[in-house]
């Protein structure tokens, strides 16, 4: 698992997002920052906290010219769940091939209960207007990853 690190040019994609509706990388180029979010499973505790985090932060991301794109392995009809059930007002991806996590350095080896397994690491991405990635935040609790890039945005 090769991550992707601050400076690297961002990888171009294309995915459906829980409308199923194709979003691209591309779209926001030379207008907003990007945080690019990967959680491993939509509904479950971590990523309902840290979704939760990022919905309720909403206004403060866009008035630091930011929009939120979250990505997992899930497919479509669980990401409009999770979207309708907690009221999410940003937009959720499905990287259901993990490619996506692939290409940014995501995807790999993982360990939870004695179990080892291959799926998506908790890594952030703010990708910059120029769509190089500007910074990435790997080291926060579901319930502060709001605050951390916040903060970062803010010059904090």
């Amino acid at each position: 698992m090769q991550m992707l690190t601050a400076g690297a040019a961002a990888p171009e994609f294309t995915l459906q997002d829980q409308n199923g509706e194709m979003v691209s990388l591309s779209q926001f180029k030379g207008k907003n920052k990007v945080l690019v979010y990967f959680y491993p499973k939509a509904m479950t505790p971590g990523c309902t906290t840290q979704a939760c985090s990022l919905r309720d932060s909403k206004s403060e991301l866009e008035a630091l010219n930011t929009v939120v794109l979250g990505l997992s392995p899930d497919p479509v009809k669980k990401l409009k769940g999770f979207e309708e059930k907690k009221e999410l007002n940003f937009t959720l991806l499905s990287d259901e091939d993990h490619a996506v996590a692939d290409a940014f350095g995501v995807w790999g080896p993982k360990k939870f209960m004695g179990n080892e397994y291959d799926g998506i690491h908790r890594i952030s991405f703010l990708i910059g207007e120029d769509g190089n990635v500007e910074h990435v935040f790997n080291k926060f609790k579901t319930k502060d990853h709001h605050d951390v890039v916040i903060n970062y945005l803010k010059g904090e």
